[in-house]
């Protein structure tokens, strides 16, 4: 086996390669900015206010990404998240200016109310046999109104995060009913309620004011369920599937793959915080672990990634040529 693992044939026989294309930046969006926001909790990393979108989306451009997956912070927040879907929103208008400035970029929009909710939940909270929690389908009819605002605003591509039954077919719906066929949706699929959104929520201001999101999210111990809802959801019609968080989840990827749809992964906020912080303490090499985190990915089976590390990718990536 070693006489192929020679320095010189290695890059001829390296099996999975990373391309700036499998690339999708998160842009924070904050309505309340005047300008960029440090995120403490992800060095690196801020919220910009709308009227810089187009600017960053531009320079991530330049480097050679084309796509942005976008989340918004409100000016104001209540228990229905009414800003969600306001055409005036902080996303709609995000959208629309990027659209305008760069045509090409295909711009991603994540469908969910937690940013937007006084409560941090991920859609209508209300009493149940276990007490308050989300509601699923009047948060449907939530998801609808969000998923056609963020379409007439121009997205190429809505991200529902929710986790909710019936998600994917009732935004399909939705969209086509309102002229916008062509629309694809990026489904979190397979999103488990995990430990590592913290920075996160820091960032995007949606921790939850009560429980937690464990009624619908997936237990991170169950592999059959976790392949059960993306399933479910290729059959619902989505475009794209998802797993998210990625790298404790590779074995979801490598076996959602098979389904024969498109596959993104998301290297999260925790992921993300945890590289740089061992990186800044000289503990690892911030380069080499990024770009191993990358080919593993792509060597389950991801064809997209959807990292805060997207520029520095692509930057090694030119510094390899």
């Amino acid at each position: 086996m070693r006489r192929l693992r020679g320095r010189l044939l290695q890059p001829l026989l390296q099996e999975h390669q990373v391309k700036k294309t499998d690339l999708i930046a998160p842009i924070f969006i904050d309505a309340t900015a005047s300008g960029p926001v440090p995120i403490p909790s992800m060095p690196g990393q801020c919220r910009y206010p709308p009227a810089d979108a187009a600017r960053v989306a531009g320079e991530l451009y330049a480097r050679g990404i084309r796509a942005v997956l976008l989340f918004g912070i409100p000016r104001e927040k209540d228990a229905r998240a009414t800003g969600a879907f306001a055409d005036d929103g902080v996303i709609q208008a995000a959208v629309r200016d990027i659209k305008s400035a760069i045509p090409e970029m295909v711009v991603i929009t994540d469908v969910c109310a937690c940013e937007y909710t006084d409560h941090g939940h991920c859609g209508i909270v209300g009493e149940t046999c276990n007490g308050p929690d989300l509601l699923n389908d009047p948060s449907l009819e939530l998801m609808e109104m969000i998923a056609v605002s963020h379409a007439e605003s121009g997205c190429d591509i809505v991200a529902p995060s929710c986790m909710l039954d019936g998600m994917v077919a009732s935004i399909r719906r939705a969209l086509d009913d309102a002229g916008h066929e062509n629309v694809a949706i990026m489904s979190y699929s397979t999103k488990f309620s995990s430990s590592l959104y913290g920075p996160f929520r820091d960032a995007a201001e949606s921790g939850y004011a009560f429980g937690d999101r464990s009624t619908y999210q997936v237990n991170p111990a169950n592999g059959r369920e976790a392949v059960m809802e993306s399933f479910i959801d290729r059959e619902e019609g989505a475009d794209i599937l998802m797993v998210k968080p990625a790298g404790l989840y590779l074995d979801l990827v490598a076996a959602i793959a098979e389904f024969g749809l498109p596959v993104a992964a998301f290297q999260v906020s925790g992921e993300y915080a945890m590289i740089r912080a061992a990186a800044r303490n000289g503990w690892i090499n911030e380069r080499e672990v990024v770009m191993e985190s990358m080919n593993c990915m792509k060597r389950a089976g991801a064809d997209l990634i959807i990292t805060y590390f997207a520029a520095d990718v692509a930057g090694w990536l030119d510094e390899e040529r």
